[in-house]
């Protein structure tokens, strides 16, 4: 695709925010939407916690999906960061696409992203995901919205109508990014995040909500092979020696999991070295978030 003959032909492009309660699938969507695995999924919440933008490039369009931790009460500060980040990112996009889960139908806490999105005053595009669950007579109406389209992150269906109606909704204009980019986060931020899930996709209860990971060192040598070195940040001692379980069997089962993660999205062999270490309440400590990205200084003092 070549970019300068994109500029020089009628294009859309812009910024659709993906915007929700937590666990509404908006993190499976955009992967579905950009076609690889670009942001971590589970099925605990709070999973997503900064925002990330997929780049999806079409012909006639360019749209820049941002992917936004899900909107909740918080409980601490590093809550508090999460959904500032998600308000700050439906303050800055075109188009917001408020993803509904249509298997729980409409709760309380999409009534309260409602209330979020009508005071952004800019366009939002009701969405509701995991239609593979349930059948279209379940689905409640959405007063004051458009009308809601459907999808599955699942199987992709009903994706191709969300795709037209984003682009539709964009204004003319060139394109921001190469048409090649799929994210503009760079690969040591999302090996960090690769880690991160595989910490919650193998510990249970408070381990999960209490983790951060830093990515060291993340360097190519000589002989092709990309060196990682990565800590794993958890609250308290206890939750440490979980992590790391007998022997080390458990953390040696995570680092497994995520270097194959790794090594696919960067096509090249990983050397992924892990450790284990103790922060004390840093979901808490505005230093603390700061380190492990979580705090945005331009948004603050």
């Amino acid at each position: 695709m070549d970019l300068g003959r994109m500029k020089e032909k009628q294009f859309k492009s812009g910024f659709a925010t993906l915007i929700g309660r937590p666990n509404v699938g908006k993190s499976s969507l955009l992967n579905r939407i950009i076609g690889q695995k670009i942001t971590i999924t589970s099925d605990k919440p709070q999973t997503t916690r900064t925002q990330l933008r997929g780049i999806l490039t079409q012909p006639g369009y360019q749209i820049v999906w941002i992917d936004t931790p899900g909107l909740h009460r918080p409980l601490h500060q590093l809550g508090t960061e999460m959904v500032k980040t998600a308000q700050a990112a439906l303050r800055s996009g075109d188009l917001a696409v408020w993803v509904l889960d249509a298997s729980q139908g409409l709760t309380p806490a999409d009534l309260k992203v409602a209330e979020e999105l009508r005071a952004a005053n800019l366009p939002v595009l009701p969405v509701w995901n995991k239609m593979d669950l349930v059948h279209d007579e379940q689905l409640p109406e959405l007063p004051g919205f458009a009308a809601p389209l459907r999808v599955s992150a699942r199987d992709g269906g009903g994706l191709p109508q969300l795709l037209a109606a984003v682009a539709e909704a964009l204004p003319d204009g060139p394109p921001f990014y190469p048409p090649e980019m799929v994210t503009d986060h760079p690969e040591r931020f999302i090996a960090a995040e690769f880690i991160r899930e595989q910490v919650l996709n193998h510990t249970q209860e408070e381990v999960p909500h209490s983790v951060a990971v830093q990515v060291d060192e993340f360097k190519e040598r000589d002989n092709g092979l990309i060196y990682i070195d990565a800590v794993i940040y958890v609250e308290r001692d206890s939750q440490k020696g979980i992590l790391i379980g007998a022997g080390g069997e458990r953390l040696k089962q995570i680092g497994q999991a995520a270097r194959a993660d790794i090594q696919e999205l960067l096509d090249a062999k990983v050397f992924l070295n892990l450790w284990v270490k103790v922060r004390d309440k840093w979901r808490n400590n505005r230093s603390a978030l700061r380190d492990f990205g979580y705090w945005e200084q331009e948004r603050r003092d």
